[in-house]
């Protein structure tokens, strides 16, 4: 497997990741998905939390629903908090953890009762004699190159393995740059994995289904994040007006056209991206 270039995390990752951290403060839930929305809301209905945990119930039954018969060992890479691993778990299967954050380490440990092996390392760096039925990454393959998701997932997964994959990703490969840009452009995975020896078996674009959390999402810091923003402001202002004269700078200089793309996602997803799962299985 080929070495990162550098172990230095790109802008786009980690805008996304403190975007699950807001997230995760949001929905209180064991999932970080976008959940699956069936059926999908009408136009001016109301959406919420608990109608999000709904979906993202739904989202998992949805994604398994894609497993191959005679999978019985899974790696889940990227596994977040363990709401994927203690489904497949409750289920019968051997499933193992992978994830590079030390926060998700401990989450992942306390929701799966320390049953589920956790491995703290990096895709890239991942070593082990065994070879797995199944690579799992749920909302996970945009944090590791085409290259060495492919090239890793050939060297782990045993003759016949899968590969089952969901995920945003760039329908427009010209879409290079803002908060959606490490998505993988979807013709450039594709060209990775089939030289990788992969055959795709099955996928489905359920852009429309998860479209609904990013509306949501949305809303919510329009209404409670930037209304928090303008309280802090005020207070700072009223306080002491020389920190609130440099924040105010600094939030020009380097927020303010973060906050204004973020805001957009909506229409930069419709516009440039989709959301697809993807089976694909290596060649025997």
């Amino acid at each position: 497997m080929q070495k990162p270039k550098s172990t230095q995390i790109p802008k786009p990752t980690r805008y996304q990741n403190a975007a699950i951290d807001y997230y995760m403060g949001i929905t209180g839930s064991s999932y970080l998905h976008y959940g699956y929305w069936e059926p999908l809301p009408k136009p001016g209905e109301e959406l919420n939390i608990t109608r999000l945990r709904t979906a993202q119930a739904a989202y998992t039954e949805k994604l398994f629903s894609f497993l191959p018969e005679g999978v019985n060992t899974i790696l889940d890479v990227g596994c977040g908090v363990g709401g994927n691993a203690v489904y497949l778990r409750d289920r019968g299967f051997a499933v193992e953890g992978l994830a590079p954050d030390e926060i998700q380490e401990e989450k992942f440990i306390q929701n799966t009762q320390g049953k589920v092996t956790f491995h703290l390392t990096r895709f890239e760096d991942f070593k082990s004699s065994k070879q797995y039925d199944l690579l799992l990454f749920s909302e996970s393959s945009q944090y590791v190159s085409v290259d060495d998701l492919a090239q890793g997932a050939a060297t782990l997964l045993s003759n016949g393995g899968y590969l089952l994959m969901a995920d945003m990703m760039r329908s427009n490969g010209e879409y290079k740059e803002g908060i959606f840009s490490n998505c993988h452009v979807v013709s450039e995975l594709k060209t990775a994995l089939e030289k990788a020896g992969f055959n795709l078996v099955k996928t489905e674009d359920i852009s429309d289904a998860i479209a609904p959390t990013i509306d949501l999402s949305i809303e919510n810091f329009r209404t409670f994040g930037l209304t928090t923003i303008k309280y802090i402001a005020d207070v700072v202002k009223i306080a002491v007006p020389p920190i609130h004269a440099l924040g105010s700078w600094a939030f020009k200089r380097w927020l303010e056209k973060l906050i204004v793309e973020g805001l957009e996602a909506k229409e930069i997803f419709d516009n440039h991206l989709c959301y697809e799962i993807q089976l694909w299985q290596l060649s025997k």
